[in-house]
């Protein structure tokens, strides 16, 4: 806030000193006279030299202190989204194959599962962690720890090679997992792995759910805004100690949509990486709606009534997700919508007001802001309430549909699994605006919204590139 003032307070100055310029100008360009505003000009200058020194000093210092004081550009450099071996696919029958083997679920509860995976939107396609493929289903360290490894340090290390970026150039490290908290942290087994430099910054995100992907874009956009550097994010989740054997079908839901997945991007205020750079960020918006008792409680870790830890996704979620966006928003229409679509907006509320129509719900059309959407895919009753409230077509939602049926909830990687999708199908243009939305539990939202620097393409290491051919299904 400091730092907006400032540069605030130092435009004043430059626009003021530009407008006593041109003052001056005007006063002098009164006479007939090139002759005689020449000598009084002269005359001015001449008999006010500490005055015009000053001038000039001040009209110096204040575009040198603008210049050097103005945000930087953030640039998305590239990414990259793990895509775990074929042995580990998670289909129905291998579903039920774990659940039957480790006998502890019941039979209400299996079939409860297998009810809420057949109408989930999820193919025979998504991942599973690879405690699921063990022998052994009690909650291990050491399974935790193998999961959250293969995908960090696999999509890390290739996020850096196609950028041409080196471990040493990192100054920012962030990694995002909502339910695995080691210590060490996450972000000093990446350093370890990669031998980061000694003074790079590093951040461990973890409760803030599907969120916390879009909330480490922001939080590294805060910090590149002001220093030149590169902000490395490493966007997981680990299931394999929250994988839930029990009965409370709250906490079953879990085990039916949450997939493995990993996901890294690179990001920089280097302002001569832009001819390389995919996108350029433009806005980010991040809203809290943990105030409310509902919104706190609707996604939440607790333990059932005989003392197994999952996490509960109340029936409330879809209802707090509704409530949550349209505060969203609401803030944030007014900074990306074309003044035309504010201007419809406001005619059809304001006559709605007149008919005394107070059934009716106006909802400004997003599509003429945004070229893509990558929508939060948490789950196919999400992308429902997410569509009906917003309006949207079937194209829109198309990609988060379409990632939840291949990869399934991957949770605060989602988006960049969805932004894979566009340019798998090379739907991206050079100019266009994107925006990423994702939910988090708390309740929070959290939007990120970027302008291609280039036309799309498929890179070779695509999670969609050997799929693209079947979607949509």
């Amino acid at each position: 806030m400091e730092s907006q003032t400032t540069i605030q307070l130092l435009k004043l100055i430059f626009f003021t000193l530009l407008s006593l310029t041109l003052a001056l100008h005007a006063i002098l360009s009164f006479t007939s006279s090139s002759k005689l505003i020449d000598q009084k000009l002269v005359i001015i200058l001449s008999n006010n030299k500490l005055i015009v020194f000053s001038f000039l000093w001040c009209t110096l210092v204040s575009i040198l202190a603008y210049i050097s004081t103005r945000p930087l550009p953030v640039l998305l450099l590239n990414y990259t989204c793990f895509k775990p071996d074929h042995d580990r696919r998670c289909t129905l029958e291998v579903c039920e194959y774990v659940g039957l083997r480790s006998r502890l679920f019941s039979e209400e509860s299996a079939d409860f599962m297998r009810a809420i995976y057949r109408k989930s939107g999820l193919g025979d396609e998504t991942y599973g962690p690879p405690f699921l493929f063990q022998t052994d289903y009690e909650a291990k360290l050491t399974y935790a720890i193998l999961e959250a490894e293969e995908g960090m340090f696999s999509s890390a290390a290739s996020v850096l090679s196609k950028s041409g970026v080196s471990p040493s150039e990192i100054t920012v490290l962030i990694v995002a997992c909502s339910m695995f908290a080691p210590s060490p942290s996450l972000s000093s087994f990446v350093v370890n792995h990669l031998k980061l430099p000694s003074n790079v910054k590093t951040f461990n995100l973890s409760g803030m759910g599907c969120s916390a992907g879009t909330m480490a874009m922001d939080l590294a956009a805060s910090i590149l805004r002001h220093r030149v550097g590169y902000a490395l994010l490493v966007i997981t989740e680990s299931t394999s100690l929250n994988w839930y054997f029990g009965d409370n079908r709250h906490m079953l839901v879990t085990n039916c949509i949450f997939r493995a997945g990993t996901a890294a991007a690179l990001m920089t205020s280097d302002p001569s990486r832009r001819w390389s750079a995919k996108m350029e960020l433009i806005r980010t918006l991040r809203t809290h709606h943990g105030a409310d008792d509902a919104a706190y409680n609707a996604a939440i870790q607790c333990e059932d009534e005989n003392g197994t830890i999952g996490v509960a996704l109340t029936k409330d979620l879809v209802r707090v997700a509704g409530a949550g966006l349209k505060g969203h928003i609401t803030t944030l229409a007014p900074r990306v919508l074309p003044v035309s679509e504010l201007l419809r907006f406001a005619y059809l509320v304001v006559k709605s007001m007149f008919r005394g129509d107070k059934k009716t719900q106006h909802v400004p059309d997003f599509t003429t802001a945004f070229e893509h959407m990558c929508i939060h895919a948490g789950g196919k009753a999400v992308i429902d309430s997410v569509a009906r409230l917003m309006k949207f077509s079937e194209d829109v939602v198309e990609p988060a549909r379409m990632c939840l049926h291949r990869f399934g909830n991957t949770s605060s990687s989602l988006v960049l699994y969805e932004f894979a999708y566009f340019e798998a199908k090379g739907r991206i243009k050079a100019g266009d605006r994107v925006w990423m939305l994702a939910f988090g539990t708390g309740f929070k939202a959290c939007s990120v919204v970027w302008r291609a620097l280039q036309d799309s393409w498929m890179d070779a290491d695509n999670p969609w590139r050997d799929c693209i051919h079947r979607y949509p299904v």
